[in-house]
């Protein structure tokens, strides 16, 4: 009768369920890669902090489609990345087909909405009384270590 039980309280608990594996293979190896020089917290950190921009972007495209701007998106997403100096406007310009002064400000009003949008983005992963400058300051930090 104890095996009985046993049994039948194994089903309660997930019995007769399959196993899913956890690979572990390939968790270390995205470690050994992304963060061959960096302690796990710094790799949790970094990866953090791509998921985050990896999220803005992401908004940032939807909302350059629902406005029916996708490749308007497409064209000034590079811009995003770029030095200030290193950006070639008439390229851009050429790319939209519109005047380098228009693309000039496309690019200025895109990247203030990054920002926006990115700090929104790490706003609601804060609980309230956190301080968003300094969680800005620490992914920022979290970016630039190699």
């Amino acid at each position: 009768m104890s095996k009985e039980w046993r049994r039948a309280s194994t089903q309660r608990r997930g019995g007769g369920q399959s196993h899913v594996r956890f690979d572990t293979n390939f968790a270390e190896s995205r470690y050994a890669v992304d963060g061959f020089s960096l302690a796990a917290d710094e790799t949790f950190d970094r990866q953090w902090a791509l998921t985050l921009l990896d999220l803005t972007v992401t908004r940032l495209r939807e909302e350059f489609a629902n406005a029916g701007k996708a490749d308007d998106f497409e064209s000034l997403k590079n811009c995003l990345v770029a030095e200030r100096g290193a950006i070639d406007y008439a390229a851009v310009a050429k790319r939209l087909g519109v005047s380098e002064g228009t693309a000039r400000v496309a690019v200025h009003r895109l990247r203030r909405r990054f920002r926006q949008v990115y700090r929104e983005e790490i706003s609601q992963t804060l609980a309230n009384g956190v301080d968003l400058e300094g969680e800005l300051r620490h992914l920022a930090a979290a970016l630039a270590r190699k």
